[in-house]
């Protein structure tokens, strides 16, 4: 059946038609292992002809002893047990796993390229390590697990907007490491030399403040909790509570019509909760990108929103792309001498808007053999900068490439590419840890260092330190009473 289409007035066109971009961003995942095979039994090319830089299925990766592990279907191997959590483990994350993951080495020389042939290795290596240190591996896992790919048909929502919509094949983190680092690049375009998660707030300005000084309004939302967000920024550290939210109130702000001009949803940070990171479980994140967009689709808001989802490292998952250089940022210098000056690995990007055509395969092309150039995750605010007249945060934003060439069509579609599409269902829920996430331990982390009104009036000590939490429901609750002691 062919698309519906609503016509607009003329002269709109581009980033003029979007008044509310909302981001969505996940945990720890690579292009290749969640898309990877979106288009492999098309050679790798779009129904709009358009190609694509997934799997071909021959993809390699040595173990230790130098024999290759191909590449493998998820689905062709997994028990139903393992279907959603695979690689079935934590891979190894961090500046100094992702370097040996790429370089087959923990800190490459200088000028070193990359094979991304590390990935099998660097998971042998971690598997032990997660055991000794408390961290789950399901029964069985195996190093060559990190080579299990996602196909279309176990993630139906996520494949279904990269079909239906646009996907990004050329969109990197923005820096080679894990959480923390890579969420500051999205919203602050630096994370100020920082290569871990810990380490308190960022203090660099962010999109936040540039919204609000062009009187342009912003929100960020949690699932079922506070967001992270909030406190790790003292850029917003202040700002008032009406900017901040749960889900629910996404949800209201849509129906209202009254949704901000710049969103960022967060995920549930809980380790029974659908932020997807490994080796959590995998359709509850699916659940969540569906439950997002059938809130935006057919709403008042629907043809004024661009949505982004996007995943903010790749967590050590396999990618086959050797990610390329960057733009650094500013002149902050982190370990090893970095210098900010090449993206992290490959991650998930799906735009979605009833302006852009079905089966678009997003790139930016440069020269005559049309080399794609490198979207990150900076590139969200490139596109925010221009559409609202914003000034740049860092070179980094600066330089990034923007994403409004992907709302081509000049009416609006209102066809679903989702219609009917629901959910994947775990054959198994529940088999991960009830210890609390690490992400939950970094929230609970910097609520413990600001003080509460009470704890600065002297009305109740200020101790500064986090409890210890036996599970992922005690991180909730002390997060959920202390950001409500904080007026969040």
């Amino acid at each position: 059946m062919s698309p519906r289409f609503k016509s607009v007035p003329a002269g709109s066109n581009g980033l003029s038609k979007i008044n509310h971009f909302v981001v969505l961003m996940l945990e720890n995942r690579s292009f290749d292992h969640m898309l990877g095979y979106l288009y492999t039994d098309q050679r790798n090319t779009s129904p709009l002809g358009q190609p694509y830089e997934g799997l071909t299925g021959h993809e390699q990766n040595p173990d230790s002893q130098g024999n290759p592990v191909n590449v493998f279907k998820v689905g062709d191997v997994a028990s139903q047990q393992d279907l959603y959590y695979y690689p079935k483990s934590c891979p190894g994350e961090g500046f100094s796993n992702t370097n040996q993951q790429l370089f087959g080495t923990l800190n490459p020389a200088p000028g070193a390229e990359a094979a991304n042939e590390g990935f099998v290795t660097n998971f042998a290596q971690t598997i032990p390590w997660n055991a000794a240190n408390n961290r789950d591996n399901l029964p069985g896992t195996l190093a060559t697990d990190i080579m299990g790919m996602y196909t279309p048909d176990l993630l139906p929502v996520l494949s279904g907007l990269a079909k239906g919509y646009a996907v990004c094949d050329h969109w990197y983190a923005s820096v080679p490491t894990e959480t923390m680092p890579n969420r500051a690049f999205t919203l602050a375009a630096t994370c100020q030399g920082r290569l871990n998660d810990s380490g308190g707030q960022f203090t660099a300005p962010t999109i936040f403040s540039l919204l609000s000084a062009q009187k342009k309004t912003w929100a960020v939302y949690g699932y079922e909790a506070a967001p992270l967000t909030k406190n790790t920024f003292s850029d917003i550290a202040g700002a008032p509570a009406s900017n901040f939210g749960q889900f629910t109130d996404f949800q209201k702000a849509v129906k209202s019509g009254k949704l901000a001009n710049f969103v960022f949803l967060e995920p549930s940070w809980n380790p029974a909760g659908n932020s997807q990171h490994p080796n959590y479980d995998l359709a509850a994140g699916e659940a969540l990108i569906l439950q997002v967009y059938n809130t935006l689709f057919g709403s008042k808001v629907w043809e004024e929103t661009l949505l982004i989802v996007t995943y903010d490292e790749h967590g050590g998952c396999y990618d086959h792309m050797v990610p390329p250089a960057a733009m650094p940022p500013d002149s902050a210098t982190g370990p090893q001498g970095f210098t900010f000056n090449r993206l992290g690995v490959r991650v998930p990007t799906v735009l979605v808007s009833p302006w852009i055509p079905a089966g678009t395969v997003y790139r930016v092309t440069q020269g005559a053999g049309g080399t794609p150039l490198p979207f990150d995750h900076t590139s969200t605010l490139k596109t925010v900068e221009k559409r609202f007249g914003l000034s740049s945060l860092t070179q980094r934003d600066a330089a990034a490439l923007d994403v409004g060439g992907v709302l081509s069509l000049s009416t609006a579609r209102t066809d679903n590419p989702l219609q009917g599409v629901q959910a994947p269902v775990n054959p198994s829920p529940g088999r991960v840890t009830l210890k609390p996430s690490h992400l939950q331990l970094v929230q609970a982390q910097l609520l413990s260092e600001i003080p509460t009104k009470k704890e600065n009036q002297g009305a109740v000590p200020f101790e500064g330190q986090t409890p210890a939490f036996k599970t992922g429901k005690e991180a909730d609750e002390y997060i959920r009473k202390r950001s409500q002691e904080m007026g969040v």
